[in-house]
């Protein structure tokens, strides 16, 4: 509610207690009223700038206590940038044998050490995602991040695979893995697009709730 139309409120509910009618009751009644009326209207409009119905936060209070409790939280945040690193040292590789045909061994074994991270990095996720939200994979938080993460894990399992197999000729791993990387690409940008997210809930909350409290202070 905006603050013009919470003056405007409690301007109506002042005249109502001033008319002919209302001077039948004692003066107090309507002065509890009218202090009640504008003690509503404040915290109604503690953050006029925000709308009032909001998205449900990522985390829950209990949720976000777990997270910054776990030292899972800290493994991610470890083996996240590590991960990317060596993803961005393969796929150059990757591309340089594409271009030259020369330096093969590196890339494969560029590629190999980037899907363990990856696996690394899913299996401490599944537990943080356990520690956090008592379940290893598909937490409605993070439900779609977890659906595109069984691609990217299955696409350099495959890689693997044929590698082992020698089903593939070297040109086709190196085309395998760029389609394994492409989808990396995405699935960092959702996780990266939930923790900032997740920031902006954090930072919201906080926001919403120092102002309350200050409102609800000024009120006589």
């Amino acid at each position: 509610m905006p603050m013009n139309q919470a003056i405007c409120l409690t301007s109506l509910v002042r005249k109502a207690g001033n008319s002919p009618a209302s001077r039948r009751e004692p003066r107090q009644s309507w002065d509890s009223s009218e202090s009640l009326m504008s003690r509503s209207l404040y915290i109604l409009d503690a953050n006029p700038g925000q709308p009032k119905s909001r998205k449900a936060a990522l985390y829950s209070s209990a949720e976000r206590k777990r997270r910054d409790e776990s030292p899972w939280t800290l493994v991610q945040g470890v083996l996240a940038p590590i991960q990317f690193g060596v993803f961005l040292v393969s796929l150059a590789l990757v591309l340089r044998y594409l271009a030259t045909g020369e330096g093969y061994g590196a890339a494969t074994i560029s590629i190999v050490v980037k899907t363990l991270c990856l696996y690394a990095i899913m299996i401490t996720g599944s537990i943080w995602e356990k520690r956090v939200f008592d379940r290893y994979l598909f937490a409605p938080a993070f439900y779609w991040e977890d659906v595109f993460s069984i691609l990217v894990l299955a696409l350099h399992s495959a890689y693997l695979l044929a590698l082992a197999t020698g089903a593939l000729s070297p040109r086709q791993l190196m085309l395998l893995a760029l389609a394994a990387y492409a989808t990396y690409v995405i699935n960092a940008a959702q996780f990266l697009i939930k923790l900032r997210m997740a920031r902006l809930d954090a930072g919201q909350s906080q926001l919403s709730d120092d102002e309350t409290s200050e409102c609800v202070g000024r009120v006589p």
